[in-house]
């Protein structure tokens, strides 16, 4: 009888083993002479290349939050790489430090369209990855670094910001944009103001870009992490999490991943 139960029980164990499926490894890789340190998320129980999707971090840096969104691409198919945009795989603690490295990234649009292409290479040269089918999801300061990458006709099916910055010096000019681009905005965040939201708009008109503008009421900034609330109580950020905002801005993007992939 014992043994009976303990084969059961290892049969249990083993049966979870199999299903957790989805492998998550620290990565490392070079742009310009900087190391990043970023973060790899795959399902190796499907067989065979698959698409994949770049996670640009919050201005808090390649922290658990990107590597959490990472493992839930990875969940749905696709190969996802939570990258480094700072170097050395940076994570700031306060507002202060991670406002400081955020503005260097996007002053230097140069540097950061280097790091990026070496997260593109990286994923390229990766076993499970379809280097045909590539886009980028951005949360806050990487939601407009990947609009930015956008903007310099990066290679990209599509691009998806989470409350991303709107705003830039140097906007898409006309045929430039290759990514159909979906943006996800609250419309009681101070940070993306409804000026900046129709300057956002008329740009990508005028560049004749394929995009779509969702703006959630009520949600301020940050309304896809959950831990926004606690951080902005702590740093008094003008941030909070919206779990419907939340939800229905992945289930969109979700629907927009298939869409731009199945497109020829």
């Amino acid at each position: 009888m014992r043994i009976l139960l303990w084969m059961l029980s290892l049969c249990c164990v083993c049966s979870m083993t199999a299903q957790a499926a989805v492998q998550g490894k620290d990565v490392s890789y070079q742009a310009n002479g900087t190391t990043l340190k970023g973060y790899l998320a795959y399902d190796d129980a499907i067989k065979g290349k698959r698409p994949a999707v770049l996670v640009l971090h919050e201005w808090w840096g390649q922290n658990e939050y990107a590597r959490k969104r990472a493992r839930m691409l990875a969940e749905l198919g696709y190969t996802a790489l939570a990258v480094d945009m700072y170097g050395d795989g940076k994570v700031l603690d306060h507002p202060n430090e991670a406002g400081k490295f955020a503005s260097e990234v996007s002053k230097n649009m140069p540097q950061a369209k280097a790091r990026f292409e070496a997260g593109m290479q990286l994923l390229r040269n990766h076993e499970t990855v379809d280097a045909n089918q590539m886009a980028a999801f951005g949360y806050c300061f990487g939601g407009g670094v990947a609009l930015n990458m956008a903007r310099l006709g990066e290679d990209l099916k599509g691009v998806a910001s989470f409350h991303g910055s709107l705003a830039t010096d140097s906007p898409a000019q006309p045929g430039k944009v290759r990514a159909r681009i979906i943006s996800f905005s609250g419309d009681a965040d101070p940070m993306i103001g409804a000026d900046k939201i129709s300057a956002f708009k008329q740009e990508m008109t005028n560049a004749g870009a394929d995009y779509r503008v969702v703006i959630y009421p009520g949600a301020k900034h940050a309304f896809s992490n959950p831990d926004a609330d606690e951080l902005g109580k702590k740093f008094k950020l003008p941030i909070a999490y919206n779990a419907a905002a939340d939800k229905d801005s992945w289930e969109q993007a979700k629907v927009f991943l298939r869409e731009v992939f199945a497109a020829k």
